[in-house]
């Protein structure tokens, strides 16, 4: 079944990429779970989840996108329009902040809010107990200061202003590459994150955590460490191993796939010499360079390896 569904894949993934060769953004042809938007050239999303502006900002940014902001009445509209089309319509994030310097707002975009046509509600801007750096957008169109911390619904956007194109693993993201002997698209993230934030950046790629299925698999994560060497990542955090898509959800030992598997039943169980150890609380799975497996504390940093289908962001 695993061969038969890996070939179906490496079809659609070439087919696609073949399709878009030498093409810029086709009309909805960005994620299929963004909305095109004609009168503004792009695409939003809502995230109905609400979300801390933190977390909002960087979920855009790892769908290749942007925390909205109400740049002109055209975005604003669209903001509205879509955040209407979730299960609730409230009060929502927008990119403007002034989380660098008290009082001096701009978008993520860099522009500053008084090159934006606003109109603030009743008794804002307020900064209420000097916690208020983060704006909201109402569903009436004005804005207001909040805290940054405070969740709420946000929009992402993303402007057809580039010349990309849908590559065979179904991305604008070139980092993704297609393995067509197992019919995924692998990722190799050289900037560290803590294992909860690994996990959303595969999610908000399309993927997920890495699973070896195989030591053919295996093969191709060493191939994978080997054109990230040490030398090219940057900061304070072992560079010889990252983190995979297994974890032991805190059970001491009973080592399970993000998917609900054991390692056994997904292909590939071998362990690095004295691994498991759970050394001072190693909840969450990795990989050495050797491509053998260790366990690790989840909230430090560490590379990531993110694996996603070539069909898994394509409209239909």
């Amino acid at each position: 079944m695993k061969v038969v569904l890996s070939a179906y894949l490496i079809g659609v993934g070439l087919a696609f990429g073949a399709k878009l060769l030498n093409k810029g953004f086709p009309v909805n042809e960005f994620r299929c779970d963004y909305e095109y938007i004609p009168a503004i050239d792009g695409w939003m999303k809502f995230h109905v989840i609400p979300a801390n502006w933190f977390d909002a900002r960087l979920r855009c940014h790892l769908e290749g996108t942007t925390l909205a902001s109400p740049l002109n009445p055209d975005i604003q509209e669209a903001m509205l329009s879509v955040s209407k089309l979730g299960a609730q319509h409230s009060d929502i994030f927008t990119g403007i902040h002034s989380t660098f310097s008290k009082g001096n707002f701009f978008s993520i975009e860099g522009v500053p809010l008084s090159d934006i046509l606003h109109e603030w509600g009743t008794d804002e801007p307020n900064n209420l107990n000097d916690t208020e750096s983060c704006v909201y957008l109402t569903p009436s169109g004005t804005i207001g200061d909040g805290t940054c911390d405070t969740p709420k619904p946000y929009v992402c956007y993303k402007r057809n202003d580039e010349n990309h194109v849908l590559n065979e693993c179904g991305t604008i993201d070139d980092a993704y590459t297609l393995n067509r002997l197992t019919g995924s698209c692998y990722k190799f993230h050289r900037t560290p994150r803590i294992y909860s934030r690994a996990y959303m950046a595969c999610a908000a790629e399309g993927g997920y955590l890495s699973i070896i299925n195989s030591e053919l698999e295996a093969r191709f994560i060493r191939k994978l460490f080997a054109l990230n060497p040490a030398t090219s990542m940057i900061g304070p955090f072992y560079k010889d191993v990252a983190y995979l898509g297994f974890h032991d959800w805190k059970e001491h030992g009973e080592w399970l796939t993000i998917h609900g598997e054991t390692l056994e039943s997904a292909g590939y169980e071998k362990w690095s010499s004295g691994e498991p150890n759970n050394l001072t609380g190693e909840f969450c799975g990795a990989v050495y360079r050797s491509g053998l497996l260790l366990d690790l504390m989840c909230d430090t940093v560490h590379a990531f390896i993110c694996e996603k289908s070539p069909a898994s962001l394509l409209c239909e």
